[in-house]
This record gives structure tokens, sequence and C-alpha cells, in this order.
């Protein structure tokens, strides 16, 4: 089960500011090797994680599984929305939640990348997510996201 981590109240001048939070923050809580902070900046200049969704932007900042301890998310809701490049184009968006994925098993990995898109394409979810007081963020992550408890599942 992934630990999930919150930060709200933050600001950053860049995405390349937020990376390396990152990378310090999963340092400090020790569910990352030293070389997750390199591999995961890496990664976003190779593969840039910013989405374009209706209403608001994500980025979904992740490298390769060997960098992590245990599993972990760690949710950002920066105070002013922070630019990162699109995944599939070289616009750049303005993301207002960061949800940096730390993943063991890179099976769990890409199911975990699925599920988030298909819930991050309902603008409500999106819209809880930047809304909801964050002490209460991690709960309604982890409800929405990581546990549905819906019949519509897919099995």
């Amino acid at each position: 089960m992934s630990h999930v981590y919150v930060r709200t109240g933050i600001e950053f001048e860049n995405c390349q500011m937020a990376l390396a939070h990152i990378g310090e923050e999963m340092l400090a809580k020790d569910v990352v090797h030293m070389t997750y902070p390199a591999a995961l900046l890496e990664r976003e200049m190779s593969y840039p994680t910013g989405i374009a969704l209706e209403r608001h932007a994500v980025a979904i900042p992740h490298c390769e599984a060997i960098h992590a301890k245990k599993p972990a998310i760690y949710l950002i809701r920066p105070d002013k929305p922070v630019n990162f490049q699109q995944a599939d184009d070289d616009e750049r968006v303005a993301v207002s939640l960061i949800i940096a994925l730390i993943v063991e098993n890179p099976a769990a990995q890409m199911k975990l990348l699925r599920r988030l898109f298909s819930e991050l394409q309902n603008p409500e979810t999106l819209d809880m997510l930047l809304s909801v007081p964050a002490e209460l963020l991690a709960q309604r992550f982890r409800e929405t996201i990581l546990e549905p408890t819906s019949c519509m599942q897919a099995s």
C-alpha cells in the first residue's frame, strides 16, 4: 500500500524546483534511494509529465522503480500553478496539482497511471482534489483514486 504524503502552502518558480523539492522530501522520508532526485529530473526532461485536462492541468512525475525503496505518492498543491512541459507536445501547462509517484513495481506503476488518467478525466474529481481542505487531501485521493469502490470497476 502506498503512503500518501501531502504538501500545500508552497510555491515553486519552475518545475525543476518542484522536482528538486520532491526528490529532497522523498529522500528525507526514506522512501527512495539517493539516485532518485537525479533520476526524477532526468526522466522529466526526456518524458515530460504535464497533462492538460478539461479545467486544470496536473503533472505526474515519476521515474524507474529501481530508485524506490517503498511505494509512496506525494501530492503537492502549490499556491500558484507551476509550468510543466506537456507530455504530448512542446507546450507548457500551468499545473495546479502535482502527483509524484514512487513505485517499486513497474506493473503496479502502469496500473496506477491508468487509474489516475481515467479518474482525472472526470473534472469533478480534480475540482474536489483542488478544493478539499489539505488535511483531507490524502484521504480523498485514496478514496477516489487508490481504492475506488464503484460497482463500475473494470475487472
